[in-house]
């Protein structure tokens, strides 16, 4: 394991166990009786002075869970500007499905698309599967390990050294493992995290990560404040590219039930 590796593992080992496309979640509840619910999120924020900045992200995702298989999506928006420029423009959308194969072992499929256009991708989509294994799995803490197998097609706005060569697109086979857990604290408060790891079969050496966690506290029924975090690294991404990018954003949500 090479350093670079070793930080982005304690990276995760920090967050407590733990990010996407994932996402920066809105913060849906878990209740496994079939029914699907739904959650938005909004964060916004603006600084003046010596500069101007401001940020917008918008969020939302959904699941629907029963004891034997869970389906889940979700979609994200980012906008952000730092005295005119564009420093953020982020479009994300996913989607996940799980079953059980006995008490602990489940499947999984999943597809997720990625529109940065500061990182020069005009899309990225993968889709991947594989087998997981609930480690915990009680009413207020659930914990999954998993792994498998994906293909990622980047297409790029502007040419770009990767892989080797100058590409507009690049597409590669790609191992992924993973994990995420789900705590309830207490009757107000929920933490989330998920951090998934993916080496490139075809480049040895090169891989992917992202780390997903999320913070939410109840103000009533219907509304949550939202703290995220999302960290995306990528060793390889292009010439004159940044190989990571770091989020953190406060917010308000609310429960579509």
């Amino acid at each position: 394991m090479n350093r670079t590796q070793a930080r982005v593992l304690l990276a995760a080992a920090l967050m407590g166990g733990a990010v996407t496309s994932a996402p920066a979640w809105a913060q849906v509840t878990l209740k496994p009786d079939g029914q699907w619910r739904h959650a938005i999120g909004l964060g916004l924020s603006y600084a003046s002075g010596n500069s101007e900045s401001s940020t917008l992200t918008l969020n939302a995702d959904g699941v629907r869970q029963t004891g034997y298989d869970k389906w889940s999506y979700y979609g994200k928006a980012l906008r952000a500007e730092s005295d005119d420029e564009t420093t953020g423009d982020q479009i994300g959308l996913g989607t996940r499905y799980e079953r059980d194969i006995n008490g602990r072992v489940f499947g999984f499929g999943q597809a997720d698309y990625l529109r940065d256009r500061p990182a020069n991708l005009s899309r990225r989509g993968s889709v991947g599967g594989g087998l997981g294994y609930h480690v915990f799995k009680t009413d207020t803490l659930t914990w999954d390990v998993f792994g498998g197998v994906g293909y990622t097609h980047d297409r790029y706005i502007e040419p770009t050294d990767v892989g080797g060569a100058m590409r507009t697109t690049w597409g590669y086979t790609e191992l992924l493992v993973g994990e995420e857990s789900n705590h309830q604290i207490s009757d107000s408060t929920t933490f989330r995290q998920r951090f998934v790891i993916y080496p490139n079969m075809s480049e040895s050496g090169e891989f992917r990560a992202q780390l997903d966690a999320g913070l939410s506290v109840a103000i009533n029924e219907r509304m949550s404040l939202t703290a995220t975090l999302t960290y995306r690294y990528n060793s390889d991404p292009g010439a004159g590219f940044e190989k990571d990018d770091l989020l953190f954003v406060t917010g308000i949500s609310a429960k579509i039930e």
